[in-house]
């Protein structure tokens, strides 16, 4: 099933030393210097880790709202055209995964891209910050991927596991055919004899 990834990035500052003409605050973050030939040193000024979790699970809560709740948004995921008797029970939408059926895959995940300007402003209304970060909808292929993988796997192990009752049955026959033979040697009453004319 193909599922959907919401990426996050944390805003980062960048300041050019050498184009700055004012003193530049103490950061409370760490900073990273970079040395540029053409541009020289920059320092990277980022936001503190823990603001930026809090931050991003808000973001989850608020765009698993507005997917559940807000009309544009799920006409974007399944428009008119093509939805099903039941629009909830042929797709399932979440904050983390788009699972829909292969025709309406490309559809859903072509007009969730179509309405990502829509979704940041949304976010910036109900958060409320300053600078709302960019929403991009990546199809998250790792669970296809990883289906493969384990069925390439199993493929193995069972190829695996023919070959080895093959031997087994290969070893089975010779070690009989081998006890046959020490029988019918064992059997022989004249074999230790030698007859002479």
């Amino acid at each position: 099933m193909p599922h959907l990834l919401l990426h996050y990035h944390a805003p980062i500052t960048t300041v050019h030393l050498r184009s700055c003409s004012f003193p530049s605050p103490k950061p409370t973050a760490h900073i990273h210097l970079r040395s540029n030939p053409t541009t020289g040193a920059t320092v990277k000024c980022m936001a503190n880790p823990r603001r930026v979790k809090m931050v991003s699970k808000q973001i989850r809560r608020e765009l698993s709202d507005m997917l559940l709740t807000d009309k544009v948004l799920q006409y974007a995921i399944l428009p008119e055209a093509a939805l099903g008797a039941d629009r909830y029970l042929s797709s399932l939408t979440t904050i983390s995964d788009v699972e829909v059926s292969a025709d309406l895959q490309e559809i859903a995940l072509a007009g969730l891209k179509s309405k990502a300007k829509y979704v940041r402003s949304e976010l910036g209304k109900r958060m409320k910050l300053r600078l709302t970060p960019e929403i991009r909808f990546i199809e998250d292929e790792s669970l296809e991927r990883g289906s493969r993988v384990i069925a390439i796997l199993d493929k193995i192990k069972a190829e695996k596991k023919t070959l080895a009752d093959e031997d087994y049955e290969e070893e089975a026959e010779s070690s009989v055919s081998a006890q046959d033979d020490t029988d019918w040697e064992s059997d022989d009453p004249d074999e230790d004899i030698i007859y002479v004319k």
